[in-house]
């Protein structure tokens, strides 16, 4: 081990491209912690310091940003603009055949709709950054509850510093997209991706040394006990595969012969990848702000809907919500499986160029087959990502610790498909040249 790590810092090409990957690295985190012009960084520190927390409507954008959301930061709104861009595009193509048509062109047609995730993007961060500036302005950002410094966050009310507010914000969400295209054509890895792992990862010292402080050693002891287990048991997951056996015909094209050989359709267990745990986080965020905006005023009593909602759908530690989101992620599983790969594309492909399963007759066929196979494995797969999203909800329930427990939910996820990805890349081009690679 130690010795493929000596070997990439002796390759000049690979030792660039980390040292280049680090550098965007460290910079992305130094805009994390740049405060927006007129924010007042003390009253921010002070209510960070104070440990309020945030409401269920934050959570997620704050754990994709780093926790740069909270300190209303240059890089306030992180890749989530991005991340949600790059989905409603990917969904379009459902629904929009001139997205379906670009997409099958090849790398220019990608290259179009690249183009348009990131117009998207732009007005996504201008969006979400107007809206992180109104909750700012009206005291909400840290809860009801927050303290008198947590409702002064910003110093000018006026239209100038509040556009200059929202051109920065959004701005910073652009120079984000940029770096991880740079890092993705001239780094290790996806870009995009390993902003989302290093937001992540810095929250991961904080978030154990809140729960040593809170808890004790011993809770702690247990939490990491618990994070290894899980970490084991998503890495055996996202490995496994179903590999689905093809052949293909030999066929002269002039005097050559094409084919002939054997091969495998690899469908994981795990298709869907963490959208849909971010799918049905958003979705039931949606009655929580409801009922945030329909707060009677001092005094008043709640209507009986908005008391229901806050009973039942804001905490994670309520059955219901429970109940809810693990069902969500087997419903949102399914749809976007459904959406990504679809049997009839793969069975028409394969018997365009003389593929066939053993056993299976080409066509139609085939295409049912792979449904077959298709839906009964999404099954294990969907029921694995709810579980992992339950982990933090049960352990704010039972051990009281921390609702951003790093060791399970989207952040685990993330972590780990990356962190594989990246090391599969590094171990590619170490093999490239030397006959041993990183992995063993």
């Amino acid at each position: 081990m130690f010795s493929a790590i000596a070997r990439i810092f002796r390759t000049p090409d690979l030792r660039k491209k980390i040292g280049f990957t680090l550098g965007i690295i460290a910079l992305f985190r130094l805009g994390s912690f740049v405060p927006t012009p007129f924010v007042d960084f003390a009253n921010v520190q002070l209510c960070l310091a104070a440990n309020q927390g945030t409401s269920g409507l934050y959570e997620l954008v704050n754990l994709f940003s780093g926790g740069a959301l909270l300190q209303l930061s240059v890089f306030a709104l992180g890749i989530m603009p991005y991340i949600t861009a790059s989905i409603i595009v990917q969904l379009l193509r459902v629904v929009i055949p001139h997205f379906d048509t670009l997409y099958k062109e090849g790398a220019s047609g990608q290259s179009t709709l690249t183009q348009y995730t990131r117009y998207l993007t732009i007005a996504l961060g201008i969006l979400q950054s107007t809206t992180l500036i109104t909750v700012a302005r009206s005291g909400a950002l840290f809860g009801t509850s927050a303290s008198t410094e947590c409702t002064q966050l910003i110093t000018n009310d006026a239209w100038y510093a509040i556009m200059l507010m929202v051109i920065t914000m959004t701005a910073g969400t652009g120079v984000i997209m940029w770096m991880g295209e740079l890092v993705t054509e001239r780094g290790v890895g996806n870009g995009m991706s390993l902003m989302i792992f290093i937001s992540i990862a810095a929250l991961f010292p904080g978030s154990l040394s809140a729960i040593g402080q809170q808890q004790g050693a011993d809770t702690l002891i247990i939490v990491l006990i618990v994070g290894i287990l899980v970490v084991a048991g998503v890495v055996f997951v996202e490995q496994s595969q179903r590999r689905i056996p093809v052949q293909y015909a030999k066929r002269m094209v002039g005097r050559r012969t094409y084919g002939g050989n054997n091969t495998y359709i690899p469908i994981k267990v795990n298709m869907a990848g963490v959208i849909p745990v971010i799918f049905a986080s958003s979705l039931l965020y949606l009655p929580a702000l409801l009922a945030q905006f329909n707060q009677p005023a001092a005094g008043a009593e709640a209507p009986a809907w908005v008391v229901w909602i806050s009973q039942n759908l804001t905490g994670g530690d309520q059955p219901l919500y429970m109940a809810m989101y693990f069902l969500l992620i087997i419903g949102f599983t399914y749809f976007y499986v459904a959406i990504t790969f679809n049997p009839e594309e793969v069975a028409d492909n394969m018997k365009k160029y003389g593929g066939f399963i053993p056993g299976i007759r080409a066509g139609r066929p085939t295409a049912e087959y792979l449904d077959f196979v298709l839906t009964r494995i999404t099954l294990p797969g969907s029921l694995y990502l709810g579980l992992i999203a339950l982990i933090p909800l049960v352990a704010f329930s039972v051990v009281g610790a921390d609702q951003n427990f790093p060791f399970g939910g989207a952040s685990i996820l993330i972590i780990v498909g990356v962190g594989l990805e990246t090391v599969k890349q590094i171990d590619s081009q170490l093999q490239q040249r030397h006959y041993e690679g990183l992995l063993k």
